[in-house]
């Protein structure tokens, strides 16, 4: 297994395939290449022995051109800058993609929550916003959750943040519970959403996903959400799952609840009874009509791109793809479903809260997954036109949509 990437690095070379393409001046193209902003900031929290440690975190605002700029927050012992600056990236262009007017950010602690009580969690959490509370509102910048965060650390933080304000500010932070302002159906957005891209892209490439096999690699929140949600809507069935430790296979497919059971009684699928087990590698290789790729960057490589078998690959996680994989991959006729397009329906019905909190009038869960639909359908039909008409790879395609509007506002604003 080759070393990862920088996944900054990795966001720019992305982004300098299109730019070639679109033939941005030298201005646009170093403009788009860089965050306009960021900020570092260190984080003293009381721990509960009465000891006080020092976390640092990270806001990077990466473009605001189309609006306010929305990202979630990650909490990771592994957290870097540049992991926080390409997320902002795939951010922007995922807004733009989707068409909803914001920019993109994200932000992050370097942390293990799993080490930290509950205390020490919300101490964390409203410490970090302390820390970026001129920075962020809902004007200005809408954080969200992310890798390891929690609608009820949403909650704290909202909080704390219209403590600061002097007044309850909602809007500041989307993915809350909906008694707080959160909306209805936000917890498996980012699933369905993809399952309405998934949906689209089969209708094209012509396959019935009611006869289709899935793998999805991954099984946290989106993984679990598109398990269950393929098979609900599609009648797809789900052969094979995995999590961090290890995967799950059964050429007769894997029941949805029995699974999930499985994994909160015994924190892993692996051992579940009836199944065969494989490790990660081994699913990305599986002989299936459609791959789920919902764990965390650069699964799909140079070494193993080559042996994927998958006719549709839907992209949940966050970078899973490196770019020479992505030349592999379009080469040999896989189709990618490029995360910042596939993973939209996080960001899209996020949106919708920010829009509920804004206006005080709160949707139903029907009218919720119409908009999220209508507004992931477009966003499909938009990046395969440009797929047809450049005759590019899909994630080239997605870029091209995405930057063409970035760029134009960032004209019209008369920034370049």
């Amino acid at each position: 297994m080759s070393k990862k990437q920088n996944p900054f690095a990795m966001a720019q070379s992305q982004l300098d395939s299109a730019a070639e393409i679109l033939g941005l001046d030298p201005a646009t193209h170093a403009f788009l290449r860089k965050p306009m902003r960021e900020l570092h900031v260190t984080i003293p929290v009381k721990m509960d022995d009465g000891s006080v440690h020092v976390f640092e975190g990270f806001r990077v605002q990466y473009n605001d051109a189309l609006g306010p700029t929305k990202g979630g927050i990650r909490w990771h012992p592994e957290e870097t800058v540049d992991t926080v600056r390409a997320l902002g990236a795939w951010m922007t262009w995922k807004c733009a993609i989707v068409d909803i007017p914001y920019g993109g950010a994200k932000g992050g602690i370097i942390c293990n929550p799993k080490e930290l009580s509950m205390g020490e969690q919300e101490r964390l959490a409203r410490g970090y916003i302390r820390s970026i509370g001129e920075f962020i509102g809902p004007e200005k910048d809408i954080p969200a959750p992310d890798v390891y965060t929690t609608p009820q650390i949403m909650a704290w933080m909202m909080d704390e943040f219209s403590k600061l304000r002097g007044y309850n500010t909602p809007g500041v932070i989307t993915g809350k519970p909906v008694r707080v302002g959160g909306s209805l159906g936000r917890h498996d957005a980012t699933a369905r959403g993809g399952m309405y891209i998934l949906r689209e892209a089969a209708k094209v490439k012509g396959i019935d996903l009611s006869k289709a096999t899935v793998a999805v690699q991954g099984f946290g929140n989106a993984g679990q959400y598109a398990h269950g949600l393929i098979t609900e809507l599609f009648g797809s069935k789900v052969v094979a799952i995995s999590d961090s430790r290890g995967g799950i296979y059964n050429a007769d497919g894997l029941d949805f609840e029995a699974c999930v059971d499985f994994k909160k009684k015994n924190g892993t699928v692996v051992g579940f009874p009836g199944a065969k087990g494989i490790s990660n590698e081994e699913l990305l290789k599986l002989d299936v009509d459609v791959l789920v790729p919902a764990a965390m960057e650069e699964v799909l490589t140079a070494e193993n791109a080559g042996d994927v078998k998958a006719k549709l690959i839907l992209e949940l996680a966050n970078g899973p793809t490196t770019p020479e994989a992505d030349a592999i991959l379009h080469k040999n006729g896989n189709m990618v479903l490029p995360d910042f397009l596939a993973n939209a329906g996080g960001v899209t019905v996020s949106y919708f809260e920010w829009v509920q909190n804004i206006n005080g009038y709160y949707w139903t869960i029907d009218v919720v997954y119409q908009r999220l639909d209508e507004k992931m359908t477009q966003a499909f039909h938009d990046f395969y036109e440009t797929y047809k008409a450049y005759k590019v790879d899909p994630r080239t395609a997605a870029y091209l949509v995405s930057v063409k509007r970035v760029v134009e506002a960032m004209k019209l604003r008369g920034w370049v």
